[in-house]
């Protein structure tokens, strides 16, 4: 059973924690998802208030994730405020004890506050992501993603971003069937593509629909993703100049166009490695990576798993197939 501790302090996000406890405080044993624990741990085990006629009473102190496999850092509405020094400590005995810890939007700075952020990659809320940069320079803060991790610390965007990236982390430890029954019960998308770039207020361009020239090359390119696709060449099929063609396509998608294209080539690799029995090397070409070194630097740059080793998780493999893996680089 994962156990997974959602820590409360005052003045916390109530989308944020209402997302962890929909994720895992629900009982969907009976549709295939494994059983989790949930424990809503705060300082003292006090009574905290959330907002103006919400509270929440925590069923455990902060010695409650000393346990917890994932520990969750919802959101908080003054996230500038200092961090008490248990709450930093308790983040800190978390991580360096092997636990996954994550956060919800705002919930990045306290993550930062604690020095777990310090050399990573990292996101928040686009309304932040600039005041979180200035205030902890070590960190490398990405405001186009929905969410970004290592395996060990993952921080998320705004809002419906925590879903990404709740829904992600049950997909990394359960596989995309348990991920997929979660998102039908909370009638929301399993995955996401694209960037919260794409959620910043802009104009909208006039004749960008689902039957445009960009979406019918989308189409296109998800369909033939062995082809070595340029930007030329993608500009050149769109009938734009390359500069607007790369212009529009951040405009619509949130992603450059090889942003996007990457992202779409490791879709396609996890959905293979998860119901295919073709061999790695043959997913690698299929998808456009090449080789499986190539493949295997960008699939577990996105997803924090090696491809072999996501297989191994998350695919219906037999020894045959392991063994066949096991020749290949």
């Amino acid at each position: 059973m994962l156990r997974v501790g959602v820590l409360v302090t005052e003045h916390v996000r109530v989308f944020d924690y209402a997302v962890a406890a929909e994720v895992w405080g629900l009982d969907r044993t009976a549709h295939g998802v494994p059983a989790f624990e949930l424990r809503t741990c705060g300082p003292g085990g006090t009574a905290v208030a959330m907002r103006p006629g919400v509270t929440c009473v925590p069923d455990h102190g902060l010695d409650g994730l000393d346990e917890c496999d994932l520990v969750v850092v919802p959101g908080v509405q003054r996230p500038t405020e200092p961090v008490h020094p248990d709450v930093r400590a308790a983040l800190r005995a978390a991580h360096a004890r092997g636990a996954t810890v994550a956060s919800l939007c705002s919930g990045a700075f306290l993550l930062a506050d604690a020095g777990l952020l310090d050399g990573r990659r990292a996101t928040a809320h686009w309304l932040d992501t600039d005041e979180l940069a200035r205030r902890h320079p070590g960190v490398t803060v990405d405001p186009h993603v929905l969410f970004v991790g290592d395996g060990a610390v993952w921080t998320s965007a705004g809002v419906a971003a925590g879903i990404d990236l709740c829904l992600h982390l049950v997909r990394r430890d359960h596989g995309a069937a348990a991920a997929a029954e979660i998102a039908r019960t909370m009638v929301t998308a399993p995955f996401r593509p694209g960037g919260q770039a794409q959620f910043i207020t802009r104009p909208v361009p006039v004749g960008v629909g689902r039957d445009d020239a960009l979406s019918r090359l989308r189409e296109r390119i998800v369909n033939d993703l062995a082809h070595p696709w340029t930007v030329a060449e993608m500009a050149g099929l769109a009938r734009m100049p390359e500069r607007s063609f790369a212009r529009r396509f951040v405009q619509t998608t949130g992603d450059t166009p090889l942003q996007w294209l990457l992202a779409q080539r490791v879709l396609a690799a996890q959905h293979l490695l998860e119901v295919s029995e073709l061999p790695i090397a043959a997913i690698a070409r299929r998808c456009g990576f090449g080789t499986p070194l190539t493949m295997r630097h960008h699939f577990t740059r996105h997803v924090g798993l090696p491809p072999r080793d996501y297989r191994q998780a998350f695919g219906a493999t037999t020894d045959h197939l392991r063994a066949a893996d096991s020749s290949r680089p």
